[in-house]
């Protein structure tokens, strides 16, 4: 169905719970009828199609066309009611949802952060089980185990994830600069350094404007973790001494405190990174002034094509086989997910209409569906090229059509049909992501589940944040970092340490 710009607005509590009350067709343990009266089977195949509400992230400025949207509700028998959410504001308009009982029936939530906020609702029984059923399901049944196992809430499978590659991050660089200068692709932290420095007194952005390194206010996604890890940092928390221990407890982190002040003091790297955001980040790299962007080594196709518009003879390269301390490549990985989705029991009111719901959401990770949400449409988004998709060059139809449903895929690699890269050094950024799954390091306590956390945990985080940045700008010492620590521990921060680790023990962990 078609959308307008008034989906953008959360109107009231009152008009999202109307929507949220649309009932679906549902089944029964053999033949029966959903809430309307529609004839369904077990396994949630009703007779005519299924009508879904579905509360999705907008990561563009436009709501989409219904193109996609149309294809979608025929290839899955359904009829969707999507209501498209601007990214800014989702994690407060899912609260505001929640909190009056109107969420719709299908939820996706923004990222793992939101997941475990979630955590004591769904353990509540605010939300659908769905783990006993996804054996009935030719897809569902197929979902990876240790996926799966990663998002479990108290011993619990109440979610279907969106899968995600699992370690993205490196180091995209201006190679035409490193070349010009006769800098190797860095190995060591040290090379790395190195490379900036000589950025730097190079000034080759010219009139002394010249940004080795362009970062952004995100700690985890900007470039901070990942260098971290070349410290010896663990990825979110760490077994020191034979205790589950938070990365920022650690003598790697102190090192990249320091490590970033030194940075910053020498102008190695845009002084107001902390309040940077994405965008103004990435305008750094496509206008020419930065040389060198740690994140998503996938951003490298966006990165070129933009910045060779304004500087034609801009190239760039990708890296993340850097070593840490001891010599061994060392990067971060997520845990096999970006997000996760839900079902509300405020409007999945029964298991019938569960089961009709998840019948389409199987259809999700199907070939078919899969790559008309990464891809589009063929001949319109997209050709193929030797057997594999050629993306359409038209950037604002991708925009406008196919950008905004890559939140809603569930599948990014597995069912889908590959890429066909006509940038060598995409298709490069690609296969490192997928090789460094084997050096990765995991957070020991994604799947394990702390109260305080849950309860406390975000807002304790903010402590840290704040510490970590007044650190490197110079605002505090040493003694003033620990006193932020101390203060963290005597907030909550320490229960936290004391109830992971008795959950880490309880389940082998040394």
């Amino acid at each position: 169905m078609s959308k307008s710009s008034k989906d953008l607005k959360w109107i009231s509590a009152v008009c999202t719970l109307a929507l949220a009350g649309s009932v679906i067709a549902g089944c029964s343990s053999s033949k029966g009828t959903d809430s309307n009266g529609a004839a369904s089977n077990s396994n949630g195949n009703s007779a005519g199609p299924v009508k879904i509400t579905v509360m999705a992230d907008l990561q563009s400025p436009e709501v989409p066309s219904d193109k996609i949207e149309k294809l979608l509700e025929q290839k899955t028998n359904s009829e969707l009611d999507i209501q498209w959410v601007p990214d800014g504001s989702y994690d407060e308009k899912f609260q505001a949802a929640f909190a009056t009982g109107s969420l719709p029936q299908v939820v996706y939530l923004k990222n793992q952060a939101s997941f475990i906020l979630m955590r004591d609702a769904i353990k509540n029984g605010q939300f659908w089980e769905v783990g006993p059923y996804l054996k009935d399901y030719p897809n569902l049944k197929n979902l990876d185990p240790k996926v799966l196992k990663n998002t479990e809430v108290g011993g619990k499978i109440y979610s279907l994830y969106q899968e995600r590659q699992p370690a993205r991050s490196g180091l995209i660089y201006r190679k035409d600069w490193a070349d010009k200068l006769g800098i190797p692709a860095p190995q060591t932290v040290d090379d790395l350094y190195n490379m900036l420095k000589k950025f730097k007194e190079a000034d080759l952005a010219g009139g002394g404007k010249t940004i080795p390194l362009a970062d952004r206010n995100d700690l985890v996604y900007g470039s901070f973790k990942t260098v971290s890890m070349y410290f010896g940092t663990p990825n979110g928390w760490g077994v020191q001494d034979g205790k589950l221990t938070p990365e920022f407890m650690t003598p790697g982190y102190m090192d990249t405190l320091k490590f970033y002040k030194k940075l910053r003091d020498e102008g190695l790297i845009n002084q107001d990174f902390p309040v940077t955001s994405k965008t103004d980040q990435q305008n750094l790299m496509y206008t020419g002034r930065a040389g060198a962007y740690i994140g998503t080594m996938g951003d490298v196709k966006t990165m070129q094509e933009k910045t060779e518009k304004n500087i034609p003879e801009a190239k760039f390269d990708v890296v993340n086989e850097i070593k840490d301390k001891s010599g061994k490549n060392i990067t971060w990985g997520l845990p096999g997910y970006g997000t996760v989705v839900l079902f509300p029991k405020s409007s999945v009111k029964t298991e019938n209409d569960l089961k009709n719901i998840l019948n389409v959401m199987d259809k999700f990770y199907s070939p078919e569906v899969a790559n008309l949400l990464k891809y589009g449409v063929e001949n319109e988004h997209y050709t193929m090229k030797d057997g594999k998709v050629l993306p359409s060059t038209d950037s604002k139809l991708i925009e406008k059509e196919v950008r905004p449903y890559l939140n809603m895929a569930l599948y990014e690699t597995t069912n889908i049909t590959p890429s066909f890269y006509t940038l060598p050094v995409a298709e490069k950024a690609n296969t490192l992501s997928n090789a460094a799954a084997k050096f990765m390091v995991t957070d020991p306590t994604v799947s394990l589940d702390s109260k305080t956390y849950n309860e406390k945990g975000a807002r304790l985080q903010d402590l840290i944040k704040d510490a970590t940045y007044q650190y490197v700008m110079g605002k505090i010492d040493d003694a003033g970092y620990q006193a932020a620590i101390k203060k963290w521990q005597n907030d909550g921060g320490q229960k936290i340490i004391d109830e992971f680790n008795e959950q880490y023990k309880s389940v082998g962990g040394k």
